[in-house]
């Protein structure tokens, strides 16, 4: 397909999901109203404001973002990971719908309602998918009959690249088609053409054999260390005749990472990220605490007053514990509680210290002489981390993910990979405290900390 073509298509391919999104309004404003037929001439009459056409547009855009931030219009031709794509497209109407949730509160759209919201996103989720199936379902089988083919090139004669070429050759749904192989003279080569496969050419001799042949991409699974130089020259003649360049991703194997392309500026890096949450989805994540932690403040501040008379009239000192904590990354930040101890309860800590029930570096005591009584109901119904969703709020923290620990207890960590989880925000709660809280030992405690996705 020319580029030209493509990008027609591409373009009428963005053009539908925005279709999808005005129907998906419609159905949604029809189902959750009263929609009776008027006649023509007052249907016609009918006023359109400006304003309303602005919001609407807006709207428009704020989906074409989400859908695009999400790799939506990427090509998924080498993607057979249908499950990928769904989930891209849940993430990408979520973000859509959240934004048309902001901007209906934002100024007052009264047809966009919760059953609105319901209906308009079961809509669109379920249409855009069964559209996705059904374009992925055609170009594949347009691909197997042998048309939209990309012609491939793949340099080096390795294993790694005969494994290339068996999974083109067996994945025809793919669109690919093997040119040939480009390598210097060595005894791997007969293994190549044992294989059915020909030696097209050699790397001094390529530019030319571009010049003169159908080329689409080029696959480099060539060892990038031994073979740099050539790799570097190779790289820039296909750069040099506008032809793709792709590059097998195994140049590092890290234990526990992930690799994924980033830049820096101008400079192309190959990041290693232990499951690192990144991009957009972090910025969904924020989202979210920040809007469940503004609405809940506003709900539970009545709790809050309540909770603060109780401390004030029964306990004398301040009605908030703050403690500096170690949070994203070992960030300090001051972390908020209810006040559930003595006043002096920090400066009575080392005295209890023989008496800590706990394994590791954590002190726990069941029936800590610190605690008050008012400060043990706290406690026990979780009143007391309330104040927290300031923290939340402010973006130090989050509603879920490990419990920042105080830094008495961070300094005592023996183990490097027991500070792995400061690689996540932390959290009001976590996967520990609904495994059984204290009963937990603390390796164990650590282990459900770090199962938590970094945040890039």
């Amino acid at each position: 397909m020319s580029s030209l073509r493509r990008a027609f298509a591409l373009a009428l391919f963005k053009s539908f999901d925005l279709a999808v999104m005005v129907c998906s309004f419609l159905v949604a404003a029809a189902v959750t109203r009263d929609v009776h037929i008027v006649p023509l001439n007052e249907y016609l009459a009918i006023r359109v404001e400006v304003r309303n056409v602005v919001l609407f547009l807006g709207m428009l855009l704020l989906w074409h973002y989400s859908f695009s931030v999400f790799g939506l219009y990427r090509s998924q031709r080498l993607s057979s990971s249908w499950q990928r794509e769904v989930g891209d497209i849940a993430k990408a109407v979520s973000l859509g719908t959240l934004a048309i949730m902001a901007i209906a509160l934002v100024f007052k759209i009264e047809i966009i309602t919760p059953m609105f919201i319901a209906v308009f996103s079961m809509t669109n989720f379920t249409t855009t998918i069964l559209s996705r199936a059904l374009l992925r379902t055609g170009l594949q089988r347009i691909r197997v009959a042998g048309r939209n083919l990309r012609y491939v090139i793949i340099v080096g004669t390795n294993e790694r690249a005969m494994e290339t070429a068996r999974l083109i050759e067996s994945s025809p749904q793919l669109g690919y088609s093997v040119v040939g192989f480009v390598d210097q003279g060595w005894s791997g080569n007969d293994r190549v053409r044992k294989a059915g496969y020909a030696i097209v050419s050699d790397f001094y001799r390529f530019q030319i054999f571009l010049r003169d042949h159908v080329v689409d991409e080029v696959m480099i699974c060539a060892p990038i260390k031994s073979f740099y130089t050539q790799a570097s020259r190779l790289i820039a003649q296909c750069e040099e005749q506008g032809i793709t360049v792709r590059i097998h991703a195994d140049v590092f194997t890290p234990t526990l990472g992930r690799r994924h392309r980033d830049h820096l500026g101008d400079l192309p890096m190959l990041n290693v990220n232990v499951g690192a949450m990144k991009g957009s989805a972090v910025d969904i994540k924020r989202l979210m605490d920040f809007s469940v932690s503004l609405f809940l403040l506003v709900i539970l501040m009545p709790h809050f007053i309540i909770v603060a008379l109780l401390i004030k009239l029964s306990l004398p000192g301040p009605v908030f514990f703050v403690q500096d904590r170690f949070g994203l990354n070992k960030r300090n930040f001051r972390l908020y509680k209810f006040r559930t101890m003595v006043s002096d309860a920090e400066t009575k800590l080392a005295g209890l210290e023989r008496l800590n029930e706990a394994k590791g570096p954590v002190f726990k005591m069941k029936k800590d002489p610190r605690v008050t009584p008012l400060g043990k109901l706290l406690r026990r119904t979780s009143l007391d981390e309330l104040p927290q969703l300031l923290n939340v709020l402010k973006g130090d923290m989050s509603l879920v993910g490990p419990r920042p620990l105080p830094k008495r207890d961070c300094e005592g960590f023996e183990q490097d990979w027991h500070r792995r989880r400061f690689s996540v925000r932390p959290g009001i709660t976590c996967l520990w405290q609904i495994g059984g809280r204290s009963t937990v030992s603390f390796d164990r405690w650590m282990e459900l900390d770090i199962e938590y996705p970094p945040v890039a």
